[in-house]
């Protein structure tokens, strides 16, 4: 079972390796995109685990390409920018699954051997009526990804002290 991981975070990568490795993976570590999509050539990994966002690019947009490549692999993408809008961005590109760090092994041992229960649920919640919190945190969710994460940014295109957003950001609204 060979395990392809695209994480900027050495220590990250290297804990996430020495946990698969135990289960029985052969992983590979990559801290870009140019070398994933190389590695992923030459390493022919059943599984790739992509952070998406590293140091200076986002590996959203390698999910196509790795997808052409391997198209039996299974693509799990991992980050600490977790919302429902990346989550949807994500699988529309071929990832098979989204998981918000951190992860414990056995969440990701599951959704690596796609175990359905632990995948993040994106249901189609069109017939509930939102409410003005939740409309507000997924407005939120989606100027902050435009922004690439950038908390700064984000507050100023919001006309909103940089705080606060903080604190809109530590409080998401239960879902009804």
């Amino acid at each position: 079972m060979k395990l392809l991981i695209v994480e900027d975070d050495e220590i990250f990568a290297n804990t996430l390796k020495r946990r698969l490795e135990k289960h029985g993976y052969d992983c590979l570590h990559v801290d870009n995109n140019n070398d994933a999509l190389l590695a992923c050539h030459r390493h022919m990994p059943d599984y790739i685990l992509l952070d998406m966002k590293l140091a200076q690019e986002t590996t959203l947009n390698i999910i196509t390409p790795l997808r052409k490549s391997r198209p039996n692999s299974r693509i799990i993408l991992l980050t600490g920018f977790a919302s429902i809008a990346t989550a949807v961005e994500a699988i529309k590109l071929g990832a098979d699954d989204y998981l918000a760090k951190p992860v414990d092994t056995q969440t990701l041992l599951a959704t690596l051997s796609d175990s359905k229960a632990a995948s993040i649920e994106l249901t189609d919640d069109s017939d509930e009526t939102l409410s003005a919190e939740q409309v507000e945190w997924q407005h939120i969710q989606q100027v902050l990804k435009a922004n690439q994460g950038n908390i700064s940014a984000t507050a100023r295109q919001l006309s909103m002290h940089r705080r606060t957003l903080q604190r809109k950001l530590q409080k998401r609204p239960a879902n009804s």
